[in-house]
């Protein structure tokens, strides 16, 4: 695949396209990183150093990805974004940038059709709830997530965009039908904690048009920054090259399996992206996707 990625940077760590490229790029797929931040380390830390990318700076670099011309598949010569195959986005630190993303992803989608928007709707968490700037939430629900042909809430998130709480498979069922009711047909939930899952463990879902499925994996007492991230640019691409939607569940859970496992192995506080490469091609466990509905 092709795929744009807009997300924020950091020089030490990984988050945003600095947790996104290298698997993808490690996948095999080609990545046309645009940054919204650039940053020394991830805002976790308390402390950072960098500039925030104003938003038509960050528009001006996908124009010139645009002016770049290739030959089209006729032979003529076409945009580059015409080739692309899809569209990755994280965090969005304010309205005007996710104007900007709104704005490449219809410019994509109008160049190539077929192109996907897979959007991860960063908003807040569990125990420590919204945590981005006011408006942003509903920014996302109500403009982003609409646009989005594939999205990666986590369960908090989830709950945000259906209005409600959810508890059981069921509760959950139905707030991610709701949601996919206002236009995206794809939702993955990430870190699902609900009244059937053993102690111990979280569940991961995915919702398509072709059923629902869930991987249940133990729950690892590390939740490093990034992981989301990685979550949804390992989604997208399989998703897009596996042979059925449990398979790219199985393959994306399992992978960031092993990079959270190896990461708490070494005692460190970024993702082990680069030691741990290897889970992301070829994962060491598999958890076995089944099916819910």
């Amino acid at each position: 695949m092709r795929i744009l990625s807009v997300q924020s940077s950091v020089a030490y760590g990984h988050v945003g396209n600095s947790a996104a490229v290298f698997p993808l790029q490690r996948l095999g797929h080609e990545v046309w990183p645009v940054i919204t931040v650039h940053f020394s380390n991830h805002t976790g830390y308390g402390e950072w150093r960098g500039p925030l990318l104003a938003a038509s700076d960050v528009a001006e670099v996908i124009t010139g990805i645009g002016e770049r011309r290739v030959a089209g598949p006729d032979g003529s010569q076409v945009s580059v974004l015409a080739t692309a195959d899809a569209v990755l986005t994280g965090y969005q630190g304010a309205e005007d940038v996710g104007q900007v993303v709104l704005d490449a992803v219809a410019r994509v989608k109008e160049l190539n059709p077929s192109a996907v928007y897979c959007c991860d709707p960063v908003m807040g968490d569990v125990g420590r709830g919204m945590f981005v700037r006011p408006g942003i939430p509903e920014f996302m629900r109500d403009s982003v997530v609409p646009a989005a042909d594939l999205i990666t809430p986590n369960h908090f998130e989830l709950d945000f965009l259906a209005g409600r709480e959810t508890r059981t498979m069921t509760e959950v069922l139905d707030a991610v039908d709701a949601v996919r009711e206002r236009g995206p047909r794809t939702v993955l939930v990430t870190s699902l904690l609900h009244d059937e899952v053993p102690e111990g463990h979280l569940d991961v879902l995915a919702v398509t048009d072709e059923g629902a499925w869930t991987v249940t994996t133990p729950q690892l007492p590390i939740s490093p920054n990034g992981a989301g991230d990685l979550t949804s640019a390992l989604w997208l691409a399989h998703l897009t090259t596996a042979d059925s939607v449990p398979a790219a569940l199985s393959a994306t859970t399992s992978a960031v399996y092993g990079v959270l496992r190896a990461t708490l192995e070494s005692g460190h506080r970024e993702l082990r992206l680069v030691p741990a490469q290897d889970e992301i091609v070829h994962p060491s466990e598999l958890f076995e996707a089944r099916r819910v509905r």
